[in-house]
């Protein structure tokens, strides 16, 4: 099955991709491999093949890596991965050349492929200058283990810096009804990234799956899922996020479409270099997603969700916790 394609560099991708974060982590309980190997083949044959993935999403490189391994299909997928987050208590970020070396090996290892086309830095290390971080991708690119680079949650000046090293692809960044941080003239990321002419990855399209409107309270979540514990989602919250998925249900019905799919239309109406990619385990949802590529909004629609969208950014509580919150849209220290 064929679906509208966007931008990444030169390459022609799936106009809304798949991030394969929630396959493999945070968000509850993980399904064995032999369901979730059955779900990349319903995702391939989707059509979808934009496929985005991390070295911190547990096991996601290396399962993405087994279903490689057991289709041959690797050079029909359009493949990302990112590096950068450590996780580690003194250092939760690490952008230093040989690092990003050392991650690239390790992904390339786990995935059982011998380039991805696109590599993120996955955070800005406060510590490094974005210079010698991007300096040591673009080596990457040279050796032949990459063929684009990107930066995911950097600030407009980090990327105009990387860019002067190496040409940037692609940015990753929080985008949806719910987050519009990008398009803040003060913050300037969107209007940066289009006068450079770099792509906009929109992760958490569906705000982590509130605006499906399938769940209603915390009671929900399952008791490991890590969105109990994003301010965003309070119980006192929950109100105001479920008038909003009620706005959008009612665009939806107009279209026989969900609140999710109008969601997802928005994102895509906002211009042919944005490029959602939920992330979702069942291919109920995954054909839901890709349905949203067939539904086409008014002007006086995408001004309706618009409103909904910047009510709701204003009101609702942070998209992180405090800690994660302190790595966003940064800028890295100058180059000596």
């Amino acid at each position: 099955m064929s679906h509208p394609t966007r931008k990444i560099g030169n390459d022609a991708v799936t106009a809304i991709g798949y991030g394969a974060m929630g396959i493999a982590a945070f968000y509850g309980s993980v399904e064995p491999d032999e369901e979730r190997i059955k779900f990349l083949d319903e995702l391939y044959a989707s059509g979808c093949t934009n496929w985005d993935t991390a070295n911190v999403y547990g096991d996601s490189e290396v399962l993405l890596g087994k279903w490689f391994k057991s289709t041959g299909k690797r050079n029909d997928i359009f493949l990302a991965t990112k590096f950068g987050i450590t996780r580690g208590a003194d250092r939760p970020v690490n952008g230093e050349p040989e690092y990003v070396k050392k991650c690239m090996d390790e992904s390339l290892s786990r995935l059982g492929v011998e380039f991805v086309d696109l590599y993120y830095l996955h955070r800005p290390d406060p510590n490094v200058p974005i210079e010698k971080t991007v300096g040591a991708m673009a080596e990457l690119v040279a050796a032949g283990k990459t063929r684009y680079i990107g930066l995911s949650e950097c600030s407009a000046t980090a990327i105009r810096r990387a860019h002067a090293v190496h040409p940037i692809a692609a940015i990753q960044v929080e985008y949806s009804v719910f987050t519009l941080d990008i398009e803040d003239p003060q913050i300037d990321v969107l209007r940066t990234a289009r006068e450079l002419g770099i792509t906009v990855i929109a992760y958490s399209p569906l705000g982590r799956g509130l605006l499906t409107g399938r769940y209603k309270s915390l009671d929900d979540f399952a008791a490991d899922d890590w969105r109990r514990f994003l301010p965003r989602f309070s119980n006192e919250n929950f109100p105001k996020i479920l008038k909003v998925v009620d706005s959008l249900s009612s665009i939806g019905a107009k279209h026989n479409a969900t609140a999710g799919q109008v969601a997802l239309a928005w994102l895509l109406a906002q211009g042919p270099d944005v490029v959602p990619i939920p992330g979702t385990k069942s291919k109920k949802y995954l054909d839901e997603n890709l349905g949203a590529l067939k539904l086409k909004l008014s002007d006086e629609e995408v001004a309706e969700v618009r409103k909904l969208a910047e009510a709701a950014d204003k009101t609702l509580g942070d998209r992180y916790n405090a800690a994660s919150m302190k790595m966003l849209l940064l800028d890295t220290p100058p180059l000596e």
